[in-house]
């Protein structure tokens, strides 16, 4: 890629960020709000934020404040949503605010996800390990502008 290529993927993988930031909103955790969106073409595809499977009480942590077990990630919603629908994640990219834990990471190499972008390191590192490893491209964006258009 040249610089002006390098420089356009950048601005569009912040816009990216930003929207799954603004995503994770939606999340009823209150321990930690995280989004993700699916991009394939320049279009999204599918989107997800942490939160309990369909049907169960919007409550993610327990009454000592831990995270309840089934509480689904935000990488795991979107990849879900997606093979529920007519779309393929085949060579697309994940733009996420927190770095996939090792569960999310073996679902996102599994889906065909190229390109995996993030803004939080997540506190363990496992999950980038394995994707590099896989030969997926981890792109961490330190700081969101989220004033910028």
């Amino acid at each position: 890629m040249n610089n002006t290529s390098n420089q356009k993927q950048e601005l569009l993988d912040r816009r990216y960020l930003r929207m799954a930031a603004i995503w994770a909103e939606n999340s009823y955790c209150q321990r930690r709000k995280v989004g993700a969106i699916i991009v394939k073409d320049q279009m999204i595809i599918s989107d997800g934020y942490n939160g309990t499977p369909a049907g169960f009480e919007n409550v993610c942590e327990d009454s000592e404040g831990f995270t309840k077990p089934y509480v689904l990630h935000a990488e795991a919603n979107a990849i879900t949503k997606v093979a529920r629908s007519n779309n393929s994640s085949d060579g697309a990219t994940l733009y996420v605010t927190a770095s996939p834990c090792m569960e999310c990471a073996k679902l996102i190499i599994q889906s065909g996800i190229r390109r995996v972008v993030f803004n939080e390191f997540y506190r363990i590192a496992d999950g980038i390990e394995l994707m590099r490893r896989a030969g997926i491209e981890c792109v961490h964006i330190a700081a969101l502008d989220t004033t910028q258009r």
